[in-house]
């Protein structure tokens, strides 16, 4: 019988306010710009900048190097939290709709 691999369930969406809370970014934060589900990473805009060396072509005719944003695990980022602007964890609940909604753990605030 083969094993069934499942993903992760990810609480951390694109258009999230996240900080980074280990590594070499430590401390900063940003807007999610995608979610890499299958590698449990992340882009956030601004944060763990790399240099990335281009050739010239019809975009950038001189080349050069370039700082781009480098995927994190989403284990090094904490959501911030509408209400209070500190981290917090990710709950779920059902709402007054009986829909299913993420929830700040800090302040029971849903997020959007």
């Amino acid at each position: 019988m083969k094993n069934k691999v499942t993903t992760p369930k990810v609480k951390i969406r694109k258009g999230d306010l996240v900080k980074v809370i280990a590594g070499d970014s430590k401390g900063q934060q940003g807007t999610v710009l995608s979610v890499l589900i299958s590698k449990s990473r992340i882009l956030v805009e601004g944060v763990n900048l790399v240099s990335k060396h281009t050739k010239p072509n019809a975009a950038t005719p001189n080349g050069g190097i370039i700082k781009k944003e480098a995927a994190l695990h989403i284990s090094n980022v904490a959501l911030i939290d509408p209400k209070t602007g500190a981290t917090t964890r990710v709950g779920r609940k059902l709402n007054a709709d009986g829909k299913l909604v993420r929830v700040s753990k800090k302040s029971g605030e849903e997020i959007k």
